[in-house]
């Protein structure tokens, strides 16, 4: 009886401490799974941000020299022929500049830092700032004000993704990753200890015991004779 009892005791707490373990592995598993991942979801929608910067002013670029007397005619007057006061060409470079950086240190090197984004934001401001004064592209219609705002505005988006989403929200997974860590951790020493035996009592009296003076109440000479033997 003792050993049936403490067996089931032991279940019962096997099944306890599996019931408490159970909801804590499997969110260590979930981040282990993000922490496998080749970089997280945050940080993706940064990249296709700035890949979306890329093709924007591309296309925007495509577009000028289409309306301006055509494609391959632009293109030898803008390229081959550069002019700083006149060309579009440096501000579609500079957002080749911003996509080629951005994606080296935060996709390729999955840097966690902001200087790389503050770098690329300083010198595109810089040189969209001393464009607009310097040069003649106010005076050649609307893509002269289009695509130098679009790119100032583009690059400052990026710069706020990044230090207000991205490096925040990989911070507090890495937090809470590491927060779970210690309490596994710790979950073995607060688990409860194992039942004692003094715990759990056995009926006073046996069933075969019970029967047995049962059977003499009801036969009163029988338990004369046991008495006399």
């Amino acid at each position: 009886m003792d050993s049936r009892c403490s067996s089931s005791a032991d279940s019962r707490l096997t099944g306890r401490v599996a019931i408490n373990t159970t909801p804590m592995c499997a969110r260590v598993e979930s981040y282990e799974a993000v922490e496998k991942k080749c970089i997280s979801d945050v940080r993706r929608t940064f990249c296709l941000f700035v890949t979306f910067d890329l093709l924007f002013i591309t296309l925007l670029w495509i577009i000028e020299l289409n309306v301006n007397g055509g494609i391959q005619k632009q293109l030898d007057k803008e390229v081959l022929h550069y002019d700083y006061h006149a060309s579009f060409f440096d501000i579609f470079l500079l957002a080749v500049f911003r996509f080629a950086s951005l994606i080296l240190a935060y996709a390729v090197c999955k840097l966690r830092h902001w200087w790389a984004i503050a770098i690329t934001t300083a010198v595109s401001c810089a040189f969209l700032i001393a464009k607009v004064i310097l040069s003649k592209l106010l005076s050649q219609g609307a893509f002269g004000y289009l695509l130098p705002i679009i790119s100032f505005v583009l690059a400052w988006i990026e710069t706020w993704l990044l230090d207000f989403k991205v490096l925040p929200q990989e911070a507090e997974d890495e937090n809470r990753y590491q927060s779970i860590m210690d309490a596994t951790e710790r979950a073995p020493l607060m688990y409860p200890g194992p039942l004692s035996d003094g715990q759990f009592y056995s009926p006073p009296e046996s069933v075969a015991d019970s029967d047995e003076e049962l059977d003499d109440k009801h036969d009163p000479e029988k338990g004369l004779i046991q008495q006399v033997i």
